[in-house]
């Protein structure tokens, strides 16, 4: 019974509007849904939707590694990934975190299946929409996962591509926001190739408020395109970006350093003519000396040490192996995200 006067209506829409106003007090505009989607690059995905991401994430780490709770989000789903690349990480964290959510994973090799060549990428995305929920490919061309994304009903993600790399920019945001509390003023300093992971980050730190300096040699810069998109997001989020050949003046003031491999997959006739035109960019302690004093190291791995010496990778500042699990709960954030309408338990993340 209600008091005299008040009607189940109305105490209805009093207790949504409630609900309401907790949600976007908890998730600071990034409450809405990411169901259905794909994950092709996070260029597709605006502030709020990255935060979000980030929040899941960190939500199903605290409940599912802090909490020991069991949460089968994915019960009953099934996942296809398709490797034309190897990967530790990505397999790892992927097919772990799939069945940790009580879902199914299936993992098909370059000698399971031929993108495009035993059967078109057309055929394939519209045969795998049929057998399962979702696909996380890694491929060598980012054409491939745009063919697939256009011909599936079901969500792609992109496992890495040769232009983009986003799932591992997940990772690395996340280890950032848990270890200095927020990302809004942090600048972040990529040192080395003007690749597919750098891309990542410029199409993602202004969009949280992250400065970036970027150092690559000469003729190893970004592509064009992604250089003038970053250049856009920059002045429309208030934040720096800086573009130079000098890793010094890169890592200057700066929070965190960042670097990657130097020979990708599929670059290895290049791996003489790559060291030599590299030399002057591994990270070392000499390269910090003009960070900020409480600077820290990002790495991806694998790991070579002209990238980075061991006085640094193994020091207190380097953050890899926190990176390198965190891969697991930002795969596991962005699945739910992309199959469910989770809404997280933990109040919004500080950003």
């Amino acid at each position: 019974m209600f008091p005299h006067g008040v009607s189940a209506n109305i105490v209805s829409r009093c207790f949504k509007t409630l609900q309401n106003i907790r949600v976007r007090r908890f998730s600071n505009g990034a409450a809405e849904s990411l169901k259905g989607r794909s994950f092709l690059t996070l260029k597709d995905f605006s502030s709020e939707e990255i935060k979000r991401l980030l929040w899941v994430s960190g939500d199903l780490k605290h409940r599912i590694k802090h909490e020991k709770q069991y949460l089968p989000l994915l019960q009953g789903k099934s996942i296809a990934m398709i490797f034309e690349k190897r990967s530790t990480r990505t397999r790892m964290s992927t097919e772990t975190g799939f069945a940790l959510l009580g879902g199914h994973p299936c993992f098909l090799t370059s000698q399971d299946i031929h993108l495009g060549v035993n059967e078109s990428s057309t055929d394939t995305a519209r045969v795998l929409s049929g057998l399962c929920d979702i696909v996380l490919a890694r491929v060598y061309s980012h054409s491939t996962l745009e063919e697939l994304h256009k011909e599936a009903s079901i969500p792609i993600i992109n496992g890495l591509s040769d232009l983009y790399h986003p799932i591992q920019i997940l990772a690395d945001f996340l280890t950032l926001q848990e270890h200095y509390g927020s990302l809004s003023g942090l600048t972040v300093s990529w040192i080395g190739d003007g690749n597919n992971v750098l891309h990542s980050f410029m199409m993602t730190a202004a969009k949280l408020g992250v400065h970036l300096r970027v150092a690559t040699p000469k003729g190893y810069e970004a592509e064009k395109s992604v250089i003038e998109e970053a250049q856009r997001l920059s002045k429309q989020h208030g934040t720096q970006l800086v573009l130079t050949s000098d890793p010094m003046e890169a890592a200057h003031g700066s929070d965190v350093l960042v670097t990657d491999t130097w020979v990708s997959m599929g670059q290895e006739e290049e791996k003489k003519k790559r060291l030599k035109d590299f030399k002057g960019y591994q990270i070392t302690m000499q390269t910090g000396s003009v960070a900020k004093p409480d600077w820290t190291f990002l790495h991806c791995l694998p790991r070579k040490m002209e990238e980075v010496d061991d006085q640094v990778f193994y020091s207190s500042r380097s953050l890899v192996f926190p990176e390198a699990e965190n891969r697991k709960w930002t795969i596991m954030g962005l699945m739910v995200s992309l199959l469910t309408d989770y809404t997280p338990q933990i109040p919004m993340l500080k950003f």
